[in-house]
């Protein structure tokens, strides 16, 4: 075993200013040559350019697999030359990739896992400085004895003996198997949620967060036996947890439990339109919770999974993805009924949006106080896009349309009496001048 260097920092200080420093540096940066090339070939053959890839990254050194190879082939070199040279360089290259790789896989797995949570950001920077710590504790070799002082103050708990040492060591251990599980997890979810649309998508999701549930679980159960906590124990807390999901939590677990049938029958799915409630939008999230629904004014709307189980949901694109939409124009009595229909039907052609099969129809709906009533259908297939716009367009095309054709749009006519005390009754025409009164009875 190499003796510690603040045994002798003389001997380090000079074996690091001998000329075979310059060797470990040459193979150090062949080192480094070799794995950048082995990544950059697994990265081209493998077609990796997602920058959710834990391994690969959107660049080579953003990923986790290149401070790896480049720490095996350290490693390997750091073997061979001991038998040759006195290492000097190797002895602080070979801590710095430790560090370095375990900075790396850390962060790398916390923003794949939570991209969006903000409580990843200090928990990266907490492993950065412990990670760099270790790193200046076992290259000073301070790192032996400030475990043996840590492990000299121990208290008892009930009939086990506890120490800082273990509780640190235990906390490591905890922080790298739930960082395994969580690496593990999002693999399968990246894998499951490849090219997936639709149906395919709510239920692979569904698989990936029932999963991600179950390695947790069994990482925080691994955490739990490597601190020293007897299993046997949590039977307690787990009957009090299910009394109070029995009591206090049913909700939450209602809304648990509904989340994953939902998934699971796939009778929503990410992507459709629903009406929920007088509100109308589609489907972005469905966790396991709650499911989140965007309107097309953008507005985001939070909807606990209990009640898409337990109330009326209208889906409008579960069997097809098809919306029938329409507007009303009104006409003159006067009109041709046949040329008005057909004048409408090729208006609301002028989008693109609408669908030409099913093609769009014009029907005579109801005779109005003031004219004929038309309405207007046609199908599209996005509704996701708004409609506001859409109606817009179809109806400045009526309108261009029905003024080409001299055909009258009607607006309501009234007519009005007013009386003066003494005096006949005048009725006011529409344009606001007196007409001729009536004439009277007799």
């Amino acid at each position: 075993m190499d003796k510690p260097m603040l045994d002798d920092v003389g001997l380090w200080v000079q074996a690091f200013l001998s000329p075979t420093v310059l060797v470990e540096l040459a193979v150090l940066a062949v080192c480094v040559g070799l794995a950048w090339g082995l990544v950059a070939l697994l990265q081209r053959g493998l077609r990796q350019g997602d920058p959710r890839s834990i391994l690969f990254g959107v660049r080579i050194v953003d990923g986790a697999l290149f401070p790896l190879v480049l720490l095996s082939l350290a490693y390997i070199a750091r073997t061979l030359l001991h038998h040759w040279v006195a290492l000097a360089a190797f002895k602080i290259a070979i801590p710095v990739l430790v560090a370095l790789v375990v900075i790396r896989i850390g962060v790398k797995v916390l923003q794949v896992a939570y991209p969006d949570a903000a409580w990843v950001r200090p928990i990266e920077r907490s492993i950065s400085w412990m990670a760099w710590l270790g790193m200046v504790l076992w290259v000073t070799g301070l790192l032996p004895l400030v475990l043996d002082e840590l492990d000299q103050i121990h208290w008892k708990v009930g009939g086990a003996t506890l120490s800082v040492r273990t509780i640190i060591e235990g906390a490591v251990t905890a922080a790298a198997v739930l960082l395994i599980a969580l690496w593990i997890s999002a693999a399968i979810e990246s894998r499951l949620l490849r090219s997936a649309t639709g149906a395919e998508l709510s239920l692979r999701k569904a698989v990936s967060n029932a999963v991600r549930a179950l390695l947790v679980f069994v990482g925080l159960l691994v955490a739990l036996s490597s601190v020293g906590i007897d299993l046997t124990a949590l039977s307690v807390l787990g009957g009090a947890v299910g009394v109070g999901i029995g009591f206090g939590l049913q909700k939450l677990a209602a809304n648990y439990v509904s989340g994953f049938v939902i998934l699971a029958e796939r009778s929503m799915r990410i992507g459709d339109n629903v009406k929920l409630d007088n509100f109308e939008g589609r489907i972005t999230q469905i966790n396991a919770r709650y499911t989140v629904i965007r309107s097309s004014s953008g507005r985001e709307s939070i909807v606990p999974n209990e009640m898409l189980i337990t109330q009326r949901v209208e889906n409008l694109s579960l069997s097809d993805p098809k919306v029938w939409m329409s507007t009303v124009v009104s006409v003159a009595y006067e009109s041709d009924v046949d040329q008005v229909a057909q004048l409408l039907t090729n208006a609301a052609l002028v989008s693109p949006r609408v669908l030409r099969d099913p093609a769009p129809s014009a029907a005579l709906s109801a005779f109005g106080a003031d004219g004929l009533e038309f309405t207007v259908g046609f199908w599209i297939a996005d509704p996701e896009n708004g409609s506001l716009g859409l109606r817009s367009d179809i109806n400045r095309a009526i309108l261009s349309a029905l003024r080409a054709h001299q055909i009258e749009i009607p607006y309501p006519q009234r007519v009005m009496h007013v009386q003066v005390d003494g005096a006949v009754p005048a009725v006011m025409s529409p344009g606001g001048t007196p007409a001729p009164a009536p004439p009277s009875a007799g």
